[in-house]
């Protein structure tokens, strides 16, 4: 009997995996086109690795699993991604407040929103979660799937960053405004 070609081992392969791989992967992503390009793609590595596996069927519903985690990682930072609610900033709409409370609160609220959206977005999101949403770095790490060790690191660096852009902004409209009134 001849040896199977490198294509023909794989082609038994797929066809072998292919069925059970697709129903692990809907069960994660609860989702049939997300779990179609997720099997192409872990089928896809798999086939780069070649001879290196040594357990490819392992190897391959682990890749799986791995692409399902940062599909639902991405998709949480994407959510997170844009902080277009950020005009709430309090109770200063509300009805008592004069007209010139609330175009300072809203131009407040835009600087905000302009400082968090130059932040990197992994770092973006985690700080919109705890400054908008008030999660504790634990539920902010769960969320997007990382340590709270990352967490911690990417509020300090959205704190200090939001700050340095406001203080830029704020620096430049005093400039601005010393230069108008000389």
């Amino acid at each position: 009997m001849p040896l199977k070609t490198p294509h023909a081992r794989f082609s038994s392969f797929v066809t072998e995996t292919r069925s059970g791989l697709l129903r692990y992967v809907r069960r994660l992503t609860r989702s049939n086109d997300s779990a179609e390009d997720i099997v192409q793609e872990a089928y896809a590595r798999t086939l780069e690795q070649g001879d290196e596996v040594r357990t490819p069927k392992a190897f391959l519903f682990v890749t799986a699993r791995n692409l399902v985690w940062n599909a639902r990682r991405h998709q949480r930072v994407a959510e997170t991604d844009s902080v277009a609610d950020v005009d709430d900033l309090g109770a200063l709409h509300s009805d008592g407040a004069s007209t010139e409370d609330r175009l300072v609160a809203d131009e407040a609220a835009a600087l905000l929103k302009a400082a968090i959206e130059h932040l990197p977005p992994q770092c973006r999101a985690a700080f919109a979660l705890k400054v908008f949403n008030a999660c504790s770095y634990k539920e902010i790490a769960d969320q997007l799937g990382i340590s709270t060790k990352t967490v911690e690191k990417h509020i300090s660096r959205g704190l200090r960053d939001t700050h340095a852009f406001l203080r830029r902004r704020y620096e430049m409209s005093g400039r601005q405004e010393m230069d108008r009134h000389e």
